[in-house]
Parts: C-alpha cells; structure tokens; sequence
C-alpha cells in the first residue's frame, strides 16, 4: 500500500490526512494522484466508493491560493446530495489550510442565499450543472479565473440530459486549464465528451476486482413480474436486514413499491428524481440516520447515497447495463462489514444474467424460495426517529447545543441520540424512538439556546 507521504502534497494536507487517519492510497488514489498532480489531464473510471473525491479534492487543495477570492476549481456535480457530499469532503481535506471557502451552488437550494454568498468570492464551487449554467448566465459566477474543473460521475450526468449544460458550462471556463473526469462506467457518450474537452488526457482504469467478496449475491427466478412483490416481502420477513435499498429501473415503481411497503407495515421511502429537492433531502437523511429502513430508489437519484454500513441490497428489477448491476450491488459489504446482494429476475432479463454471469467469471447462485422462513411475520421497524427542529446555523446552533439539551436537561443519555444535522434554518436529530415523544415535548414546552423552536417528528 502506498502511503500519502510519498506524494508531493502540502505540510498543511499530510497533517491533516495524518490526524483524519488517512495512511494508505487506494488503487484509483495512487493511481491518479501522480499524475493529476502534475497538472494533466486525466479521465478516471472507479466505482462509487473507491476514494475519488479525496483523489481529486487533494489535488484542487494542494495548488490552491486561499489569499485570492476568485473560483479557481469547480467540481459539477450530477445530484445536489452528490454535491453536498463532495462539499463536505473537501471542507474536512482543508480543515487545516485557512480561510478556504467551498461553496455548493446546487438546485433545490435558494438562489438568493447563494449569490449572497458569491458576493463574498469562493475558492471552489461544487454544484449541479443547471444551477451553475444558470448562475453563470446571471452573470454572478465568474470563472474567467479557474485553473481546473472536475467533472464527477460524468456518465450519470449525461444519463439525466447535462450535456448541453456541460458545453454551455465549459464556454465560460478558461481555455488553459486542467480538467479531471470522474466515472463508473466508460460509454460512447463519455468518450466524445472527453474528446471534446479533455486535451491529451491520461485514462486510468481500477477494477475493484474484490469488490464482492464480502458480498453474498443470491438471483432468484420468477415466472412472472407480478410475483416479485410477494417474494420481496418474504425475502425481508426472512432476512430482517436493519436497512435495505431496493432499485427499481422506474419512477413510477419507486412510488408504487414504497406504497405496497407502507401499506403493509414496512418503513419504506421512495427516492427518485420526480421529487421536490426538500423531499429528496429528507428521504436521503431518514435513510441515513436509520429512522427509515427501506429506501426504494432509481440508479440517477440513489447516485452519490453513500452508506458505510448497507447491509442489504435488492434489486426488485435488474440493470440494464452489467457495470450498473456492479455498482448497485457495491454500496453493500463495505468497510469489512458483510453484505447481502438479492436480484429478482423473470425469462425477461436471461441476456442480462449472463452479462453478470461473465463478468464475474464464476456460475450464479440462484435462491430456493422453498428454503427461506415464511413463518417470520413481524416487520423490522427502524429504532430510530427523526426530529425536525426550527432553528440552525443561522440562529447559531451547534450539534452540541442539542446534545447537551437532550442529555443535561431532558436527562437521556448519549447513546440514544444519533445523527444530527444542522442546516442553514433548520435541524434534523436521530433519536431512539423509545425516547421521540419526550424529546419532541420537551423542544416543544421549552427552549433551545434561550428561544422557543418549533419541534415534529417526522412521518
């Protein structure tokens, strides 16, 4: 394993990757750093999860000026969650470099608050690409500065229509610059875009060739589509997974599958690109802090939903494309945890199964309905609910703020409040549902840093 260390990086980044635990390169890591240090071109394929953002999020920060306030790097981005990840990725890689400003300029966010805070300049913007184009158009985005643009998970990008907004958004970019090209997959499309923008670049290829072997990948075969939902329910019933993300290759299934869930007791939430950004958000963050435990979601709206510990992953219908199957199945198993991969397949999808079969060199394991447990009736419930709290960065709150009012005045103890999240307005608290209604009570009939919030739980 290749230590950071060996690369031509700051002091202010090698302490900071140091006290972050961060020893080792992963293969797309080492294999890119180099080369993007030195100020090429680069087109990357690595799957979700392989440690792209901190490849390219060193290298933005190890050039940077933070004395100039103009953009000098912009990161575009195919979803705002994606955006918001990335964002915070590279606030925590600058942790020790001072007054380097990340600014996400994605959708769904209020305009006005953004180009309020472009007044002030930004170091890097990260952002999906209608929002940008549409800031650029406005004239109150500047880019005539940039030294390097990253373009991360290109292929969803062109998946969800951003071509033109890509060729719109690179007419305003400095024609002397460095372009980086971020993507799971290699299609057609990703190469005329990097024939278009990208000058002499350098591809590199990582396989995560063991990818799976932490993964049990079971295929189960039906007669007919109208049969998956039933062995779906006893495929959960059966395995009890905490949290499990099923795809689905519609819209329109996502809801309507997520309803048969929720009308027959399961927690489940749909996910896809038809929602509201807010609904989006909130989906995403209920997922996240396990107070939801099924999310049903398409392959565009799930990308960039990054989760250490999945222990399931489903697929009530299967990818179109092989290297999609890969990636779906990839967000379980991670981080030495074991993980579960279950595909629902009918007579339909025989050219995409062998597809897989292929790739990876080895037979299918097909599941036996008659061997899973049918006498298992009580649903898996989330242990944990979500808590909306009227108040956030703007009124000064601070995670610690609601930790120390839950445990010092309400009396709970720390392991019982999870994941808090404090936005610009608002905040949102994981906490043991056991424990829900008394927290909900006590924001509601008291205050919070000397204020009277508005509390709810969220359904």
């Amino acid at each position: 394993m290749q230590p950071f260390s060996s690369l031509a990086l700051t002091g202010a980044l090698l302490n900071n990757l140091a006290s972050l635990g961060y020893e080792s390169m992963t293969p797309i890591q080492a294999e890119s750093l180099p080369i993007i240090l030195t100020g090429k071109d680069v087109i990357a394929q690595a799957k979700t999860g392989s440690g792209k953002t901190v490849a390219f999020g060193l290298a933005l920060l190890n050039r940077l000026d933070p004395n100039i306030y103009t953009t000098q790097a912009l990161v575009l981005c195919p979803t705002r969650e994606l955006a918001e990840q990335v964002s915070q990725v590279l606030r925590q890689l600058a942790r020790l470099i001072p007054n380097v400003k990340v600014l996400n300029l994605s959708g769904g966010l209020p305009m006005r608050a953004q180009t309020d805070s472009l007044k002030h300049g930004a170091h890097i913007i990260v952002g999906t690409p209608g929002r940008v184009f549409k800031m650029l158009e406005n004239k109150t985005l500047n880019l005539k500065n940039l030294q390097r643009l990253v373009l991360d998970e290109a292929d969803r990008m062109l998946d969800m229509g951003f071509y033109d907004a890509i060729n719109d958004i690179i007419s305003f970019c400095p024609i002397d610059r460095q372009t980086l090209l971020f993507s799971a997959t290699y299609p057609a499309e990703i190469k005329k875009l990097a024939q278009q923008f990208l000058k002499d670049p350098k591809r590199i290829i990582v396989e995560e060739k063991a990818l799976t072997l932490d993964i049990e990948q079971v295929f189960y075969a039906l007669d007919n589509q109208k049969n998956k939902y039933a062995l779906l329910k006893t495929l959960l019933l059966h395995h009890q997974p905490e949290s499990t993300l099923i795809f689905c290759n519609t819209k329109e299934q996502t809801v309507q599958l997520a309803k048969m869930l929720a009308h027959d007791k399961f927690s489940a939430i749909a996910l896809n690109g038809d929602m509201e950004q807010a609904d989006r958000d909130v989906a995403v963050l209920r997922f996240k802090n396990k107070s939801c435990s099924i999310l049903v979601a398409t392959d565009v709206a799930a990308r960039g939903l990054d989760i250490e510990a999945l222990p399931a992953v489903i697929n009530f219908d299967l990818a179109y494309e092989c290297d999609v199957h890969t990636h779906r199945i990839g967000r379980t198993g991670r981080a030495g945890n074991k993980g579960l991969a279950i595909s629902l397949t009918t007579q339909s999808d025989s050219e995409r199964l062998t597809a897989i079969e292929t790739a990876l060199m080895q037979p299918l394991t097909w599941g036996e309905v008659s061997a899973l447990d049918k006498s298992k009736q009580a649903v898996m419930l989330p242990t944990m609910q979500t808590l909306y709290l009227s108040a956030g960065k703007k009124d000064k709150i601070r995670p610690g703020d609601i930790l120390g009012s839950l445990t010092k005045e309400l009396g709970l103890s720390a392991e019982s409040i999870g994941k808090i999240d404090v936005g610009p307005l608002y905040t949102y608290v994981a906490i043991q549902c056991k424990h829900a209604t008394a927290a909900l009570n006590h924001f509601n009939h008291g205050k919070l840093k000397g204020r009277k919030i508005n509390a709810r739980l969220l359904k």
